[in-house]
């Protein structure tokens, strides 16, 4: 009997409704022979009563600077409730399962609460369990220290729960469950014809995570890729096939047509709340700046270097740290508020000449100004103003006929 890891997020545990989807899930895996090893996330998002956001703001609300190593300690507990939640369930429905904290499903980390990075992984507690039937119901987000302190893992901390899990026991797959249907060519929310993809590489859906696209974080990716575990994502309230992420893709040696060209470009992902900095300061002493600047940890993107000019985007929320960082040194610089990063990306554009400039001409069609340009071997970015994201996306959408 092979396993199987499912990952339930927060908007599929989040009504009766949605739980009675999420156990429809492990039971028919069960049925068909697999072992199921599930993974949650805390119920719900911000403002329902068990969400991490939710969790935090009875702090904050306290004392805002409350020690990180207490911090993790509460918000580790959304993850729990539903982990045991989820668990009386299945004891309800006739099915003997067991809820594990990331520490007891042997997650052992460092001690960079917030943002630990995982040194160790015993699964014994968890194979104990699979061997004596029992449904193993693990606490995504978290692990914990040498010493016996709860850690978390960072956003997207669950997905790599399940993909850390799915390496270290070898599970035939890793199930991602959501209330999409799959990987959509572009965020349907911004453009609804959206279509979704049966099929991706890691290197694409780890491009797409990246920048922007919310449906897994890249880390789980990244360990799904290295352990060669396929990776699907699916709709817990429906059947459908969902997406296949694996080393193969369209056009590979086992589609129907083993010749088929790869498309230009798979998805576009976009990344809104940008501002754009041009420093114009030949003094500038650059390592120091960006040290500086990685030291308040702010994450620089779509980096140009030129001799008398230095530019860069920042996410908004770090504009302050930025903006007084600048002022103590007394450089000179200008920048652009409302910015949005979209990212045209594609296996199938390596090599190929003009893709860049379709994409110049498609916006410039449409008037929508290009702050500024970033390509690799599969990805192309623009730095456009916000306003013009939809209209952007709508017309790249088209003009690649994704």
């Amino acid at each position: 009997m092979g396993i199987v890891i499912q990952k339930f997020g927060g908007s599929s545990l989040s009504t009766k409704e949605g739980r009675h989807h999420v156990i429809e899930k492990i039971i028919t895996a069960k049925e068909q022979g697999q072992n199921p090893v599930v993974v949650v996330s805390a119920i719900g998002r911000k403002g329902d009563p068990y969400a991490t956001d939710t969790l935090l703001e009875i702090t904050n609300a306290i004392y805002p600077n409350l020690a990180l190593r207490e911090k993790d300690l509460l918000m580790s507990c959304g993850e729990i409730i539903s982990a045991v939640v989820l668990v009386s369930s299945l004891y309800k429905q006739g099915y003997t399962a067991m809820a594990l904290t990331g520490g007891q499903a042997g997650i052992i980390t460092d001690e960079n609460f917030g943002q630990a990075t995982v040194q160790e992984m015993d699964t014994i507690a968890i194979r104990k369990a699979l061997a004596a039937g029992i449904i193993p119901v693990v606490a995504g987000f978290q692990g914990q220290s040498q010493k016996g302190d709860i850690t978390t893992l960072g956003r997207g901390g669950s997905d790599t729960t399940a993909a850390l899990l799915g390496e270290s026991i070898g599970a035939q797959a890793i199930e991602i469950y959501t209330d999409v249907d799959g990987m959509m060519t572009t965020d349907p929310r911004i453009y609804p014809q959206a279509q979704m993809i049966e099929n991706l590489s890691y290197h694409e859906v780890f491009q797409m995570a990246d920048s922007g696209a919310r449906v897994i974080h890249p880390r789980a990716v990244e360990i799904a890729r290295r352990s060669g575990i396929p990776l699907y994502i699916k709709n817990t309230f429906k059947s459908t096939q969902g997406t296949c992420i694996s080393h193969n893709t369209f056009g590979s040696t086992d589609s129907k047509d083993p010749g088929a060209r790869l498309p230009l470009v798979t998805a576009i992902a976009h990344r809104p709340n940008q501002v754009q900095f041009c420093i114009e300061d030949k003094e500038l002493q650059e390592e120091k700046f960006f040290t500086l600047l990685a030291a308040q940890g702010v994450s620089i993107d779509m980096i140009n270097f030129f001799p008398n000019r230095k530019i860069f985007i920042i996410d908004s929320q770090c504009i302050s740290q930025v903006l007084e960082l600048l002022e103590t040194q007394s450089i000179k610089y200008c920048y652009i508020q409302d910015c949005c990063k979209i990212t045209m990306i594609g296996e199938g554009m390596t090599g190929i000449p003009g893709v860049m400039a379709k994409i110049i001409r498609c916006l410039k069609k449409e008037e929508i100004e290009i702050l500024q340009t970033a390509d690799s071997l599969t990805t192309i970015a623009c730095l456009i103003y916000h306003k013009d994201l939809c209209k952007a996306v709508t017309a790249l959408h088209k003009e690649f006929e994704l």
